[in-house]
């Protein structure tokens, strides 16, 4: 396991309630290519803060590294419907096309 990852789990660990510690847990673990546990922390981030379009984006990321596509195309959707109401053009062209390819 990293280094990064071991950093990230211990901040988890003393703030559990922080969306932003549990982001960069899942970040870690994404880049680390542990999809599956870096899901369940992208769930409560999402959960917590619905409007996140970066943690849906991830999210689609760790599905469709799962074999999720149903579940990947949702998140990007959602990612997709929040680039564009909180006018994200570079997000929204990267959430583009990756949705042209699932």
């Amino acid at each position: 396991m990293s280094d990064l990852v071991n950093r990230q789990r211990a901040l988890v660990t003393r703030h559990p309630s922080s969306e932003l510690a549990r982001f960069s847990l899942a970040k870690a673990l994404v880049d680390a290519g542990q999809p599956a546990e870096a899901r369940e922390h992208l769930d409560f981030c999402v959960a917590r803060k619905p409007d996140w379009m970066v943690a849906w984006m991830l999210l689609g990321a760790c599905q469709r590294a799962l074999g999720n596509v149903t579940a990947a195309r949702a998140a990007y959707v959602t990612a997709r419907d929040l680039a564009v109401a909180q006018n994200h053009e570079g997000p929204l062209a990267e959430i583009e096309a990756v949705l042209a390819g699932l």
